[in-house]
């Protein structure tokens, strides 16, 4: 027998060997059809060599391997095979391994299709160490040779990948040959193309036309980006709604509530996995938009497009469980989910965490770190952090960086007119928090926002009170801080309280004192508590009342007032309030001790030592 007709008997043998192998796998016979595929494959079979490439990547009868699918498709593709092309072409784009250990059973790539570069265009998915150049080798001979298929994925490199390689014209007649063809992977690259460059409606309505039927065979980018459309409008005449489950009929009217279409295509492309989706199908469900109202469903999906890392389904989660509503309030969890966000660089996430750092509220109460989010949320641009972080800033609860940082953010604004910012630099100035201490200018700044800004008002009136940075005037001072404190503005109500009392800048008012100190304590204004007991515990034009005096300097001790500790001690131990309770009162003595009034000292040694008979009454 010659050369000739032992290759011929070869061949020959190794396709009848294909065959079986085939009607096995069938069959789920899978085992005895990868043996029938080796011989096949062994004998110079491309199309066996495809198969068993397959049976390697999909654990089909032989454990997983990616390495040794890829070592068999690439002889597969070297004989021109073209499905074997086209798929070393997608593995190259998404990430093929070229060395190291095989994947551990279980973590293969499941049964591939028919469809071989769906992944890239149907979810989206993180690729590791893609080879754009071998990829575009491979994808452009399986184009040339005809693949639908092929044509898209070689369009996708020639558009996403790396700038020596791209080439838009050539991407854009590759996708609108593969939608010709009715490739799906096609019909939405084409579609993409045309949407770029819509303009008018019916170029929105043309871009649809495309995208559907990719979404109707399952592409999950397809069906999300009908859902993006419909709820913008762009949709137009087009038939919007998905069809129906069953698929036995087509929607053909216009459909007549384009919200709950939009949400339909939304959930479709979610269970396909699509993070986007999941999170816009999540908010659906939240906010009852084309769909039953249903927040614990809502928080599954948005957990689903968090884990895979979208940061607004994370702040959104921690919205969710910061609020009491269909889920239960938990203040731990929304912070895990809020600093996930955060973390990401999401600015509202990272000034919500910053507030719960200062109240403490479901995390540790941590002004610095407060500062931290709070940082990063203002270098985004966001207006309300910085002012948080500026009162951090102004509690001495921040780094210096922070301190000039917040007076250059405030300094800029302000020279473009914001007030609030003027405000905030003046205080800068007068402080000397970021800047050089600048009374004089601090005053400048001040009486600028004073017109526009109530905090301003009182600021401006300190400095014209206490003469710093402008001749000190308590008329015009009380005028400034009079209006604050009609403005509610708490430790003006109390400076202005304190000059009825002392009579700065125009007569003595004593019933107005105690007018307005009653406002600053009823905000929660210590200062305020203090002044009412003193009041009332006698030296002016009001009523005594040492019971009420007592009780003020009770409020003001408990919230940390070191003379309101002396003076509650004073009370309790000689009985000023009504009653007598000297360990109540060496108690207090010792805590206006530690806040460093000394005189505490002298009283408690003038209590009696404790005995075991009651006091008298």
């Amino acid at each position: 027998m010659g050369l000739f007709s032992s290759l011929i008997g070869l061949f020959g043998s190794a396709r009848g060997e294909l065959r079986r192998a085939l009607a096995l796998v069938e069959a789920d016979k899978r085992p005895q059809a990868f043996k029938k595929l080796s011989r096949a494959a062994r004998a110079g079979l491309a199309e066996a060599e495809y198969h068993i490439a397959r049976s390697y990547l999909e654990g089909s009868g032989v454990p997983p391997s990616q390495m040794e699918g890829l070592r068999w498709l690439e002889r597969a593709a070297a004989q021109d095979f073209v499905h074997a092309q086209s798929l070393l072409a997608a593995f190259y784009v998404q990430g093929a391994p070229v060395a190291g250990p095989d994947a551990a059973p279980g973590t293969s790539v499941g049964k591939l299709g028919n469809t071989v570069a769906a992944s890239l265009f149907s979810q989206a998915g993180e690729a590791t160490a893609p080879d754009f150049t071998k990829a575009a080798k491979w994808a452009r001979k399986a184009a040339d040779a005809g693949s639908a298929e092929s044509q898209a994925l070689l369009a996708y490199i020639l558009i996403s990948g790396p700038e020596e390689l791209r080439d838009v014209p050539e991407a854009e007649r590759l996708y609108a040959k593969s939608a010709a063809a009715k490739c799906a992977q096609g019909q939405l690259g084409y579609g993409m193309c045309l949407l770029r460059a819509a303009k008018a409606p019916e170029d929105f309505v043309r871009a649809a036309a495309e995208i559907r039927p990719a979404a109707e065979a399952g592409l999950g980018t397809a069906q999300y980006l009908m859902g993006t459309m419909i709820a913008q409008g762009q949709a137009g005449l087009y038939s919007a709604s998905p069809p129906p489950k069953d698929k036995a009929a087509e929607v053909t009217k216009t459909d007549e509530d384009p919200m709950a279409a939009s949400t339909e295509w939304y959930r479709l492309a979610a269970e396909q996995g699509v993070r986007t989706a999941q999170f816009r199908y999540g908010l659906a469900l939240m906010n009852g938009s084309g769909v039953e109202k249903d927040e614990v469903i809502a928080e599954s999906w948005l957990r689903r497009a968090a884990m895979q890392g979208d940061p607004d389904a994370a702040a959104t989660v921690g919205q969710l469980y910061a609020r009491n509503g269909a889920l239960p309030a938990n203040m731990a969890e929304a912070a895990l989910w809020l600093r996930r966000a955060a973390e990401t660089g999401h600015v509202a996430a990272a000034r919500a965490l910053g507030a719960m750092h200062m109240t403490g509220n479901g995390v540790v109460k941590d002004p610095l770190e407060a500062a931290n989010w709070f940082r990063l949320s203002a270098q985004a641009g966001d207006v309300q952090s910085r002012y948080d972080l500026a009162n951090l800033v102004l509690q001495g609860k921040a780094s210096p960086a922070d301190s000039a940082d917040t007076a250059s953010w405030f300094k800029a604004e302000g020279e473009k007119g914001d007030m609030v910012s003027v405000f905030n630099y003046g205080v800068c100035l007068a402080e000397g928090l970021g800047v050089q201490k600048d009374e004089f200018e601090a005053a400048r700044w001040l009486r600028r926002a004073a017109d526009h800004v109530v905090n301003a008002q009182y600021w401006y009136g300190r400095l014209l009170l206490e003469g710093r940075g402008v001749p000190e005037n308590a008329e015009e001072a009380r005028a400034w801080i009079s209006r604050a404190a009609e403005s509610g503005v708490t430790d003006a109500q109390v400076a202005l309280a304190e000059m009825f009392v002392n009579g700065r800048g125009g007569p003595r008012d004593h019933q107005g004192a105690l007018s307005l100190f009653r406002r600053a304590a009823k905000a929660d204004h210590v200062g305020a508590m203090y002044a009412l007991g003193a009041m009332f515990g006698g030296g002016h034009e009001v009523m005594w009342d040492r019971a009420a005096a007592e009780t003020w300097f009770q409020a003001a001790a408990e919230r940390g007032h070191p003379h309101a500790s002396m003076m509650l001690g004073r009370y309790l131990a000689r009985g000023l309030g009504g009653h007598r309770d000297r360990v109540a009162a060496r108690a207090w003595f010792e805590r206006a001790l530690a806040g460093g009034i000394t005189d505490a000292q002298v009283e408690m040694d003038s209590i009696p030592a404790p005995s075991f008979m009651p006091e008298p009454a």
